[in-house]
């Protein structure tokens, strides 16, 4: 296991009262176009190929928060999706999950849909999926 794996799913426990683990960390860095990017703070995991890029995980420490650290591993995971020739990014997020929301409309993701009661919260309640993306074909240089 690579010490990349142990260092996201450290933090991603941190982020997150459903993490993954060092194992799923692993395997989808192994995987095609999968890419991670990382600060002291927080990472974003992506995966690009062919012209579409997904967002896979957002994570920023709780201490963190409220900085623009989000906005900023957004805005460089978008930029490294582009370098792999994406035109698009995707992403899903509970529809509760205001700080997630508001960094992605910042970078400007709007909804595509939805996967109804697709999040299971510990008190027994479901949550939406809002499936959000971001068109780059206007955005490329």
């Amino acid at each position: 296991m690579s010490d990349q794996a142990q260092r996201l799913a450290a933090l991603h426990a941190t982020a997150f009262d459903a993490p993954w683990n060092a194992a799923a960390f692993s395997d989808l860095l192994s995987g095609p176009g999968v890419f991670a990017i990382e600060s002291a703070d927080g990472f974003i995991l992506m995966r690009a190929v062919a012209d579409e890029a997904e967002i896979l995980t957002l994570a920023v420490r709780p201490d963190a928060r409220g900085r623009g650290e989000g906005g900023r591993l957004t805005a460089e995971g978008v930029a490294g999706a582009v370098e792999r020739g994406a035109e698009r990014v995707f992403l899903e997020v509970a529809e509760d999950n205001a700080s997630a929301l508001a960094v992605y409309r910042r970078a400007g993701f709007e909804e595509a849909g939805r996967r109804p009661r697709y999040y299971a919260r510990a008190d027994g309640s479901r949550r939406d999926a809002m499936l959000l993306t971001l068109n780059l074909t206007g955005r490329l240089p």
